[in-house]
C-alpha cells in the first residue's frame, strides 16, 4: 500500500487533481477581494453615489433626507452653488451664508453625496454657524473615481477651506464628521498643512482605521477575513497608494484642537471598544464622548434628535465661552 502511495504515476495524478484546486482556491479570493473593493469604494458610473436618492434606501435614512432636504429648501435663499478644483478634479458643494461669522463643514460618509449633509447641518445653523455641504471626490457632481477613506479627502478639504478663507474671510470652522468623513476631518487636522482656523471638530461613528470596519463588515458576513482584509487594502494601496489599515487612531494624539465624539453603543462597525481608545488617546483638554444607548452606525441624530442636537450646542458653548457664557464636563456618558 506505501507504495502505490509513493509511486511517481500516484503523485503525480494527485498533484494534477490538488493543484489546480489549489489555484482555484486563490484565484477565487482575489476575485472576490477585487469585487468587494470595486462595491465598496470604487465609483464606476454617474449614478452611482450621485445625488439622488437610491431606491433601496432605508426607512430611516430616507427620513434623514426628507427632514434635510426640507432645511435646504427653506434656506435656498442663501445657498451659493461652489467650486474647486484640487488635484486635477473638479469639486463642488454648497455654502449657505446665514449672517453668522463662523461656519461648520459637514463631511458625509461613503457614498452620500452633499444632500445628506443637510440633515446635520440643521443643528449648527440653530447654534450660530453658517453651513457648508460637499459633494466628497468620487460622489454627487464631483469628478473622481475612488473614494480614499480620508485621505485625499482630508486634502480636499483644507483646499475647500483655503477658499472659504481666501474668498469669504473665514476665520473659524468647526468640522462635523461622520464615519470617513470624520476619518477625513481628522487626517485633516493632523496635517502638517492644517488650517489654523479649524477650532472644533464633531465627529459620529469615527472608525480607528478603515480596515476595522471592513472587518465588522465581514464577519457580519460570516467572510474569511484572514484572506480577504489584505487582499482588499492591496487592491486600495494598488489603486490610490494609501493603505486603510492606517487611520485616526495613527495620528488622533497629534490633534490639539476640541473634540466631540458621537458614537452608539450598539455601533458593529465602529465598536465602542475602538472607540473609547481613540477618545482617550485625543490630548486636548476640551474634548468630550456622548454614548447612545441605541442607533445604527451613522443613525445618531434620527434615532435621538434631542440628545444629538443639545450635545452639539453644549460643544460649541464649551468651544466658544465668549458667545456662550457656559463650562460644561468633560465627558458624558448617557445610557
Amino acid at each position: 500500500m506505501m507504495g502505490i502511495l509513493t509511486h511517481p504515476v500516484f503523485l503525480w495524478a494527485v498533484g494534477l487533481l490538488v493543484v489546480p484546486g489549489i489555484i482555484l482556491w486563490i484565484l477565487s479570493y482575489f476575485v472576490a477581494s477585487y469585487c468587494t473593493y470595486k462595491a465598496t469604494l470604487r465609483r464606476t458610473s454617474e449614478d452611482k453615489w450621485g445625488r439622488e436618492l437610491p431606491d433601496d434606501l432605508g426607512e430611516q435614512p430616507r427620513q434623514m433626507y426628507e427632514i434635510g432636504n426640507e432645511w435646504a429648501q427653506k434656506n435656498a435663499s442663501h445657498k451659493e452653488e461652489v467650486h474647486i478644483v484640487r488635484d486635477g478634479l473638479n469639486l463642488y458643494g454648497e455654502y449657505y451664508d446665514l449672517g453668522y461669522d463662523r461656519v461648520a463643514i459637514v463631511l458625509s460618509g461613503r457614498t452620500e453625496s452633499l444632500k445628506y449633509g443637510y440633515y446635520f447641518a440643521i443643528p449648527y445653523a440653530e447654534h450660530g454657524c453658517n453651513v457648508m455641504v460637499l459633494d466628497p471626490r468620487a460622489h454627487g457632481k464631483s469628478d473622481g473615481e475612488f473614494n480614499t477613506v480620508g485621505f485625499e479627502e482630508s486634502q480636499d478639504l483644507i483646499a475647500w477651506i483655503r477658499f472659504l478663507e481666501e474668498t469669504r474671510g473665514v476665520t473659524s470652522v468647526v468640522l462635523h464628521g461622520i464615519c470617513i468623513g470624520a476619518a477625513g476631518g481628522m487626517l485633516a487636522l493632523t496635517a502638517e498643512n492644517c488650517p489654523s482656523c479649524i477650532d472644533a471638530i464633531v465627529t459620529e461613528g469615527m472608525f480607528a482605521n478603515f480596515a476595522e470596519s471592513v472587518k465588522n463588515h465581514l464577519i457580519e458576513r460570516k467572510k474569511p477575513v484572514f484572506i480577504l482584509l489584505d487582499l482588499i487594502d492591496r487592491w486600495m494601496i494598488h489603486y490610490t497608494g494609501h493603505s486603510m489599515k492606517y487611520g485616526p487612531i495613527d495620528v488622533i494624539h497629534r490633534m490639539d484642537k476640541p473634540l466631540l465624539m458621537l458614537h452608539s453603543l450598539e455601533d458593529i462597525y465602529s465598536t465602542p471598544e475602538y472607540a473609547q481608545r481613540l477618545f482617550d488617546l485625543a490630548p486636548h483638554p476640551k474634548k468630550r464622548i456622548v454614548w447612545f444607548a441605541h442607533g445604527k452606525h451613522s443613525m445618531l441624530r434620527i434615532t435621538d434628535t434631542e440628545l444629538y442636537d443639545r450635545s452639539i450646542g453644549e460643544f460649541l458653548e464649551d468651544v466658544y465661552p465668549t458667545k456662550f457664557h457656559t463650562t460644561t464636563k468633560e465627558e458624558h456618558h448617557v445610557l
